[in-house]
């Protein structure tokens, strides 16, 4: 029999779980290819490499925008290479579990089922980020206790509640670690003349970054192009610029926490400042957002241990409740089963 796949298909990055074997691929959701033919070059971390390096005929794009597919046919392509590759030349095909934003569409559900199934899935199901981030961060989801989830991801910060085996309550906004970057490279413009690329500022992001005062103030060299002479120039930028950088993503995100929090019943919210909230996610990794949310909130916030592989390991931990799945607590609310 062919093995059950979890995958979380993240604007950023693609993980996917192998029932049996956990996580054996994660690679960047990046697919190059030729514009002239319309050929495949080169999927995930191969395909970045080639992202603002590319000769005209060709393209490196993103397929997933925003959490979301915004290029079906790339997205479908992309998957059938990342499932071809963990499960090889099989038979059988492999029932498929995608994780998705809690504030997703029908359309865009759809479309996500759809290409699992173009991707050669034998069935697929869908589960929510929120749900899937707690599981992978060890919270047992199906006792009546609230808990509260923060997953920033490159496309979407998802907050949630949850309580037995549900969402109470949850926001989606498309604001996360691309808006992150990007903040950064409008910042360097702005205040340096100075233009940055996006990868530039993604390492700026993971090594001075920070949205809480640090006790060590960090410094890194940033080279650009001076928009003043067009040439290259470099200057150094501190981690303090960079907390100023994120102010306005960081507030959004703040703010859909604090709505959150507002609209679960009070019953939960004595379970969360009990329990406190936990965040998953790469953009949970930027330094001090666990300190800013427990400062903003008075509830204690930690980072998960393993953020970045949360939803992928939840996702893949739920692989073993599939077969009932088709009541199923884990489904999205609106669950819909492809047979």
């Amino acid at each position: 029999m062919s093995k059950d796949i979890g995958i979380d298909l993240g604007t950023a990055s693609v993980l996917v779980y192998v029932k049996g074997k956990g996580i054996v691929l994660n690679e960047p959701s990046v697919v190059a290819l030729d514009k002239n033919t319309g050929k495949l070059l080169r999927v995930g971390a191969e395909a970045q490499n080639m992202l603002g390096r590319t000769p005209g005929n060709i393209v490196a794009i993103r397929p997933l925008r925003d959490g979301v597919i915004s290029d079906y046919d790339m997205t479908e392509r992309m998957l059938r290479e990342f499932i071809h590759k963990v499960s090889g030349f099989s038979i059988f095909k492999p029932r498929v579990i995608i994780c998705v934003p809690s504030g997703i569409t029908e359309v865009e559900e759809r479309a996500v089922v759809d290409a699992g199934i173009q991707a050669g899935a034998r069935k697929v199901y869908l589960i929510e980020e929120p749900v899937a981030a707690a599981i992978g961060a060890g919270v047992d989801i199906s006792r009546p206790d609230g808990h509260m989830m923060v997953d920033i991801g490159g496309g979407t910060a998802d907050i949630a509640v949850i309580s037995l085996s549900g969402v109470v309550e949850s926001a989606s906004i498309k604001i996360a670690g691309d808006q992150f970057n990007e903040a950064v490279v409008k910042y360097m413009r702005r205040n340096h003349n100075l233009l940055v690329g996006e990868r530039t500022a993604e390492d700026m992001k993971k090594r001075i970054g920070c949205v809480f005062p640090k006790e060590v103030e960090d410094s890194m060299e940033v080279k650009g192009r001076c928009l003043l002479t067009g040439l290259p120039r470099s200057v150094t930028i501190s981690s303090t610029e960079m907390m100023d950088a994120f102010e306005e993503p960081v507030e959004r995100i703040l703010e859909a926490v604090h709505a959150v929090l507002e609209r679960t019943p009070p019953e939960l919210v004595a379970d969360i400042s009990l329990n406190g909230i936990i965040m998953t996610g790469g953009g949970s990794l930027v330094d001090g957002f666990d300190k800013l949310l427990t400062a903003r909130t008075g509830i204690h916030t930690v980072v998960a241990d393993d953020a970045i592989s949360c939803v992928a390991l939840g996702t893949g931990k739920s692989l073993d409740s599939l077969n009932t799945m088709m009541d199923g607590t884990m489904n999205i609310s609106r669950r819909r089963q492809m047979s």
